[in-house]
């Protein structure tokens, strides 16, 4: 079995009151409760780099306030990877926090379940609350991607490379896929936003955006199966808590952390 190296890479962040995270009311709703943007990157046999989801950049941030600690680009290549030259590419979703890049990565296949394209261009795009987390240039790049040979569909589960497979859970969005990743401590799930905290598991309370509710805490259920009943091997999408669990890589200022060793604590 083919073993990765699986990176969690901060490049933003926003500041926000904890209930803003919790589809339930909470004790204390105005508790400081920020939550972190994360890219993911993979290293495999023969120098294999696959990049999971591609962030958003200055201008998406400025429109939707947000903060940027360094663009995505410059998050790659300081950590020695060449966007252009990443083969593989896994969209875990098309909202604006995990597709809006897509057209860095000029020579990737990119990868995505049929079940999210069809959402992002279906009749559920008509509902404004539905679409606010999706921007329409972003799903204009996938189609373009589409239509230059460079999309591979996933229906359900799927093998991106040996040791990389994605899994569909829906939920958040009716597409979203995780990513379970063989390393050399076992597999690694990158939930991305099928958790976008550990407390929203740990609690029972759900993150608020979401397009089917029961799918989503079910989703919960299939990560930690799929990471083998390991807690500490489901990597939520969002939460800074990420950053102090596992070792930071060195020269990153705290940004990268490895999730392929064991945590810290």
């Amino acid at each position: 079995m083919s073993t990765w190296e699986a990176y969690a890479i901060r490049y933003g962040r926003h500041d926000r009151p904890a209930q803003t995270n919790f589809l339930l009311p909470l004790d204390d709703p105005h508790e400081a409760m920020p939550l972190d943007y994360y890219i993911w990157l993979l290293r495999g046999p023969g120098g294999h780099e696959i990049v999971v989801d591609t962030g958003f950049d200055a201008e998406l941030a400025a429109k939707r306030g947000r903060r940027l600690s360094r663009s995505v680009a410059d998050s790659l290549r300081a950590m020695g990877t060449d966007p252009a030259k990443v083969r593989d590419v896994i969209v875990t979703h098309l909202h604006y926090d995990h597709a809006g890049s897509i057209d860095l990565f000029t020579g990737a296949r990119i990868h995505i379940q049929d079940r999210e394209m069809a959402f992002a261009t279906g009749r559920h795009m008509c509902t404004a609350c539905i679409r606010l987390p999706f921007e329409a240039d972003h799903v204009v790049s996938m189609v373009r991607a589409l239509f230059a040979d460079k999309v591979q569909f996933h229906d359900g589960e799927g093998e991106v490379a040996p040791g990389v497979t994605v899994h569909r859970v829906g939920g958040h969005s009716d597409g979203l896929q995780v990513v379970r990743v063989q390393t050399a401590r076992g597999p690694v799930v990158i939930a991305s936003d099928a958790l976008h905290f550990y407390a929203n598991e740990k609690r029972g309370n759900p993150f608020p955006i979401l397009f089917d509710l029961g799918a989503m805490t079910q989703g919960w259920r299939i990560a930690r199966r799929l990471a083998g009943g390991d807690e500490s091997a489901v990597i939520p999408g969002h939460d800074p808590e990420v950053r102090a669990r596992f070792p930071a890589v060195p020269g990153q200022e705290g940004e990268v952390v490895a999730l392929h060793l064991p945590p810290l604590r």
